[in-house]
């Protein structure tokens, strides 16, 4: 067992605003955990931000997410439903059902055309929708909105394919929200980074890598005391929960989650490894990255303590968005496949094959 809070005694408790800072790398790393990943100029979503900012619904999720599954009564910064124009003109009161279940268009819900058929057949010619309301684009991610619609259509190689992107899409107002599912309250975020960071200081070269990072070695070890003794505080250190998500051993040290094997703090600062003659000058992939135990999904909100940790970049891409158990039941089946041949020799034979006997 961890006695963080023992530990942290001969130092006192420490504010935020007090502790020895971290490296650069490191904290980075840790801040980028609080926002959501990217996007491009063609989506509807914000790019890299904070996880509690506006999210978006789809319609038809809005039962399963009209509010957090958090414990909390609201998202902190309102949502946004976007609703299919194909089903709301083709359906009959539909500005009544919507009401029914809370929402307005231009009030918290937008259309949003993502298909050339939608656009080319719903825009209405007198730029008046059947409520009686303008058709115009909204400007405003909060009530009001400022419109009513925003579009997202691929362009096409015929004359009249232009590619349509309407709102949300100025250097000041990118994106119209964020993806429900990637929200995260700003409780939720600072009591996730804590965590994280205690299982940063958990692997078993901590110290010795913060210091090799920049930080003096008297500095690392105040502030992994007072981590540690505030992550305990805050039942973020429950230790048995930890190795029952495949974040710690049974010796209590940081491992990958799915292929187990103990992380080094030290590659938190090391540039991920690439292939030869394909090298990226400007990569920032590190060779450890941030890992969710049970996939992000719709519905149920999974950035949150004791879903999150740190696993190797390459163990991450294979898992993806499926989740730690289903991809090793996947791995399994692939291994059953492969029968007992010896690799070596399988090595050796594809290479003969490619390269024609």
């Amino acid at each position: 067992m961890v006695h963080a809070r023992d530990e942290a005694a001969t130092y006192g408790e420490m504010s935020m605003a007090t502790l020895p800072r971290l490296p650069d790398l490191m904290e980075q790393k840790l801040t980028k955990t609080g926002y959501t990943r990217g996007a491009t100029t063609k989506e509807i979503f914000q790019n890299r931000v904070t996880r509690n900012n506006t999210v978006i619904i789809d319609h038809e999720y809005w039962e399963a997410c009209r509010t957090p599954d958090d414990g909390t009564a609201e998202y902190e910064n309102g949502f946004l439903v976007v609703v299919q124009p194909h089903w709301y003109f083709t359906t009959a009161d539909v500005d009544e059902l919507l009401a029914s279940e809370g929402l307005e268009l231009g009030r918290n819900a937008l259309l949003l055309f993502r298909r050339r058929s939608d656009w080319d057949a719903f825009v209405p010619a007198s730029g008046v929708l059947p409520s009686g309301k303008p058709f115009t684009v909204a400007t405003s991610r909060t009530d009001p909105l400022g419109g009513t619609y925003f579009a997202r259509v691929h362009g096409t190689v015929s004359a009249s394919g232009d590619q349509v992107v309407t709102g949300f899409n100025s250097s000041g107002q990118r994106g119209a929200g964020i993806r429900v599912y990637e929200y995260a309250s700003s409780s939720t975020i600072r009591r996730t980074r804590l965590q994280l960071e205690a299982l940063v200081w958990l692997c078993h070269d901590s110290v010795e890598a913060m210091v090799q990072g920049g930080m003096d070695h008297e500095a690392a070890e105040v502030r992994r005391a007072s981590q540690l003794a505030s992550a305990e505080a805050e039942n973020l250190l429950d230790l048995t929960r930890l190795e029952q998500t495949r974040l710690v051993n049974e010796e209590h040290v940081t491992i990958c989650p799915l292929c187990k094997v103990r992380i080094s703090a030290a590659d938190f600062m090391r540039r991920g490894s690439q292939a030869a003659g394909r090298e990226v000058y400007d990569l920032t992939i590190t060779e450890l990255s941030l890992f969710h135990v049970e996939e992000l999904r719709v519905g149920r909100l999974q950035h949150k303590p004791y879903n999150l940790g740190w696993g190797h970049h390459f163990c991450n891409v294979v898992v993806k968005d499926a989740g730690i158990v289903p991809t090793l039941r996947w791995m399994r089946e692939v291994l059953d496949h492969q029968g007992s041949e010896d690799l070596s020799e399988e090595e050796e034979s594809i290479e003969e094959a490619v390269e024609g006997g």
